[in-house]
């Protein structure tokens, strides 16, 4: 290790993850612009970029200090309940560190069992990790916060990793890691409060239901900030925060950033009929041409759930999966094993929409159920097939059928597609918090979010405003 450093301190500048080159253009640049590499800087790259050895070698003090709690319980407060004074704040290396009891309960605790968000589950926090999927050797070391008290009960918890790159992320900070390294300075590695390779909203905070609990939350939040300080890394995003999490950091320092999705909303209807009668007659008239298409294909679409699901049909649907990552310039972040476990520990919570070309699967769509809402994440078809208007049905149709079925709020369609709005999913404010240490860039970022956030408003008022619903209804 001290060799490592050694050569790390002699080099001008380390190269950029992200643009997968040295920037040759920072030798030019006056020495001032130069950040200076500290040992623990050092320490950091070296697990990303430095010799496998000295990576593996690596030990990071996990402890991040005590704190004492104000106040006192409520006189309601059970006799029989124990009183926490002090909580300790560590890092965990991997979900595993944690109980899935002690995990869910925090998760749970934080969004509610009528809004159960099943990305914050441990379950499928663990089948990132153990398939591979989010782990050192992708780019993503697991940094977990765990708030416990004196008696060793966990009562908080944040999903939190180390990055060296901005890949599945959905909040794009790209643009920003190339004045970084413009200036001579580092944006990668750097800390990532969110649920990998998953566009959607809900707690980052984990806290359950305590008498202290604002205390616990400011404290993680403070650690959050601490452990990015202690680090020496260029940045802290949360991305995907609830509103209410989203509102509270911006009091400590946090920037705040505002992105878009399409999301449906179900307005009590009894089936898919009766939502179509909310809609314009053309975009009615369009939806109901789209579905004919798959019956004239002679298709059939199934909904699985659970134990439904086999092996062939996660071989298959990993088969599609790699087919739209390998062929739309996207990236494969997730391992076939994923899907294994994902199947295996999440059971009814998964919902996997197939079509069959006679007896051939031919595409699929994955869904997670959540308390009040259903998750479309993933979509793929056979390579050498094309089907018109299939991705319509299976990722956007059949999750409207879906979510109708179970009584749920809404379908999230996942990022992006302006064409969703035409299928009746409309245009919805997501949010991000972002904590920049160094001052200069900070007030660069701030301004550009600004600019960012009232052009995204416009956008979504536009677009609601030329909807696909009659008059009154958005």
């Amino acid at each position: 290790m001290a060799i490592y450093c050694s050569s790390c301190s002699a080099s001008a500048h380390w190269p950029s993850s992200f643009l997968g080159r040295s920037p040759g253009r920072l030798g030019k640049l006056s020495s001032r612009y130069i950040t200076p590499i500290s040992f623990r800087s050092c320490k950091v790259f070296a697990l990303f970029w430095g010799p496998k050895k000295a990576a593996e070698s690596l030990k990071f003090e996990t402890s991040l200090g005590e704190f004492s709690l104000a106040g006192s319980p409520p006189e309601d407060f059970s006799v029989t309940d124990v009183k926490p004074r002090r909580i300790s704040l560590s890092v965990a290396a991997s979900i595993s560190d944690v109980s899935s009891k002690d995990w869910d309960a925090c998760a749970e605790d934080s969004s509610g069992l009528e809004k159960f968000n099943p990305f914050l589950t441990h379950a499928f926090l663990s089948s990132l990790e153990e398939s591979g999927s989010a782990v050192l050797g992708t780019g993503w070391l697991p940094q977990h916060i765990v708030a416990q008290d004196e008696y060793k009960n966990t009562i908080g918890v944040v999903p939190l990793y180390l990055k060296s790159h901005s890949y599945g992320e959905y909040v794009f900070d790209h643009s920003w890691a190339d004045a970084y390294y413009s200036y001579g300075s580092y944006y990668y590695p750097k800390l990532q409060c969110c649920v990998p390779f998953t566009p959607v909203t809900g707690q980052r905070i984990l806290v359950r239901n305590v008498w202290c609990r604002e205390q616990v939350f400011n404290m993680l939040v403070v650690a959050l900030k601490d452990l990015t300080n202690k680090l020496k890394v260029s940045s802290l995003h949360v991305t995907f925060p609830s509103e209410t999490e989203w509102q509270k950091m911006r009091k400590d320092g946090f920037l705040q950033r505002t992105g878009m999705q399409y999301h449906w909303k179900n307005r009590n209807y009894k089936n898919f009929d009766e939502f179509l009668m909310d809609m314009k007659q053309n975009k009615r008239k369009n939806i109901r041409q789209e579905r004919k298409k798959i019956s004239a294909q002679n298709l059939k679409m199934k909904r699985l759930r659970g134990h439904e699901i086999k092996d062939e049909h996660w071989d298959a649907f990993y088969k599609f999966y790699r087919n739209t990552t390998d062929n739309k310039w996207g990236r494969p972040y997730l391992t076939r094993d994923f899907f294994y476990q994902l199947g295996e520990k999440m059971g009814d919570h998964v919902l996997l929409v197939v079509a069959e070309d006679g007896d051939e699967l031919v595409a699929g769509a994955l869904n997670l159920i959540g308390g009040d809402t259903l998750f479309g994440r993933l979509w793929g078809c056979h390579p050498q097939a094309y089907y018109p208007s299939l991705h319509f049905e299976a990722c956007y149709y059949q999750a409207i059928e879906a979510a109708i079925e179970l009584n749920l709020n809404k379908v999230e369609a996942g990022a992006q597609g302006e064409h969703k709005i035409q299928r009746g999913y409309m245009p919805v404010m997501t949010y991000s918090s972002h904590y920049i240490r160094d001052d200069g860039f900070k007030v660069a970022i701030q301004d550009f979010l600004s600019r960012e956030t009232d052009q995204i408003k416009l956008v979504i008022q536009m677009l609601h405003d030329s909807g696909p619903f009659k008059d009154g209804l958005d």
